[in-house]
């Protein structure tokens, strides 16, 4: 699944390409996962244009001129976002399936617009959905998600709040989106690493002096993953087609049984809340 950074990455690139363009016409699948009828959203969206592209976490907003609604989309695992005009292809997401044979049978969405460009949204698994909401439900959206890495509001004293009272393991906590908006095993790892803390420690035996690395940590993997448009394994490309440079720049994960690159010792792995977990214990205390 793409985290706060790629989603970012294909928000940014799909900005460029598609705000202001009319649409012209509206393909929907019978297997369309959306939240109201097929007709209703082709009444509301042919003719129509997206004014903004927001994003909150991993959940890409995309803002209509009337600014009283919204159409919320969601990638989930195996979302793709694909881009094309002409012979240009710029895909977006999961990349198990062809990007350049598009429409195919797990295209679910075709957005097509008045200057001949188009927007395919493929989902192999089918966890993947749109949304049209107005714009008074997108608030009551957006408190479910706590704060993310990268805006005003992830202060040191937000930050801290979040911590305050509670004993759940840390990589845990990292990951609950109701607390910090955006990260995922991948990111979660890494911050823990940089900020020296193991991730199955306890929040409350976390001392003052470790809450600021991982904070500063926090900011500064996800700063460097959004530089980097990304981390790309086999199956993750960002909205101009293009492989996330940040993989390069990985201490843990999916490193585990190779040598820590900062003590040489082996890295370990282990499951936290289910999920794989890559760790120095020599490093992180």
């Amino acid at each position: 699944m793409p985290e706060l950074p790629e989603v970012e990455t294909i928000r940014q690139d799909l900005r460029q390409k598609i705000v202001g363009k009319k649409i012209k016409d509206l393909i929907l699948s019978k297997k369309a996962r959306l939240n109201k009828s097929q007709k209703f959203f082709v009444d509301f969206l042919v003719g129509n244009h997206f004014a903004e592209i927001d994003r909150i976490g991993k959940l890409i907003i995309f803002i209509l001129p009337d600014e009283k609604h919204v159409l919320l989309v969601h990638l989930k695992m195996t979302g793709q976002l694909i881009y094309k005009k002409d012979d240009k292809i710029i895909p977006g997401g999961h990349n198990d399936v062809s990007t350049v044979d598009v429409p195919n049978k797990h295209t679910h969405v075709q957005f097509h617009f008045s200057d001949g460009s188009k927007v395919f949204f493929n989902d192999i698994r089918r966890f993947g959905y749109l949304s049209l909401e107005p714009v008074e439900k997108l608030e009551k959206i957006k408190s479910k998600y706590g704060i993310e890495p990268l805006t005003p509001n992830f202060t040191w004293d937000n930050f801290a709040k979040i911590f305050a009272g509670k004993s759940t393991m840390l990589k845990a906590l990292l990951l609950n989106q109701q607390i910090i908006s955006g990260l995922g095993n991948i990111y979660a790892d890494e911050v823990c690493f940089d900020a020296d803390v193991r991730p199955n420690r306890r929040v409350n035996t976390l001392t003052l002096a470790e809450l600021k690395k991982l904070y500063n940590s926090t900011k500064k993997i996800i700063k460097k993953a959004v530089e980097e448009r990304g981390t790309t394994f086999n199956n993750y490309l960002d909205g101009e087609g293009k492989k996330g440079n940040f993989v390069k720049f990985l201490k843990v994960y999916g490193r585990d049984g190779e040598e820590c690159l900062k003590c040489k010792s082996i890295l370990k792995k282990t499951k936290i809340g289910g999920r794989g977990t890559v760790y120095c214990e020599k490093c992180q205390r």
